[in-house]
C-alpha cells in the first residue's frame, strides 16, 4: 500500500523592489510576510487551491497564526526564490512552511503561517463563520493531490 504523501511544494521568484528595502537597501523585515503570501499564492495557483477558488466555493482562509525567522538580509534588486510547502493535517485549516533564498541559494528567511476557514455571505467576515470541519471541496483538493489514505 502506498504510503500517504504529508506534504506537497511548490518554487516561485521574486525580484526584490525598491519600494521593499529601507535606507540601506536592505528589506525591512515586515515585508516578509508579503513573500509569504506571495508564495501561497503561486502555490495556490499552481496546484488549484488558490484564493479564487476558495472564494467561488463561499469560504474564505484568514490567517490566525505567523512565524519568521530571519537569518540572512536581502536587498533591493536581488532575486529571491520562495519554496511554499502546504504541510498536511487532519485539521480544518490550511498550514504553510515558507523557506526564502537568496541568488546564492542560502537561506535567508523561513517561517510559516495557519490559516482556517471561515464561511462567508456575501463580502462581510464579521457574516462568516468558522468551519470547524474541513469544507468538502478541500478534502476533495486533498485526495486530489494524494494528501489522504484512499
Amino acid at each position: 500500500m502506498p504510503s500517504k504523501i504529508q506534504e506537497i511544494s511548490h518554487t516561485s521568484e521574486i525580484r526584490i523592489r525598491f519600494a521593499e528595502t529601507d535606507p540601506l537597501g536592505i528589506v525591512w523585515h515586515g515585508n516578509y510576510i508579503q513573500y509569504f503570501e506571495d508564495g501561497r499564492e503561486a502555490f495556490g495557483r499552481a496546484h488549484g487551491i488558490s484564493y479564487l477558488d476558495q472564494k467561488n466555493k463561499g469560504y474564505t482562509t484568514p490567517i490566525v497564526k505567523t512565524n519568521t525567522e530571519h537569518k540572512l538580509p536581502l536587498h533591493y534588486g536581488d532575486v529571491a526564490t520562495i519554496k511554499t510547502t502546504f504541510v498536511n493535517s487532519s485539521a480544518a485549516k490550511m498550514i504553510f512552511k515558507y523557506q526564502i533564498f537568496n541568488g546564492k541559494n542560502q537561506l535567508v528567511c523561513e517561517g510559516s503561517t495557519t490559516q482556517v476557514f471561515v464561511s462567508h455571505v456575501g463580502e462581510k467576515m464579521d457574516e462568516g463563520e468558522l468551519q470547524l470541519v474541513a469544507p468538502e471541496f478541500f478534502m476533495n483538493w486533498k485526495a486530489k493531490v494524494g494528501l489522504l489514505d484512499e
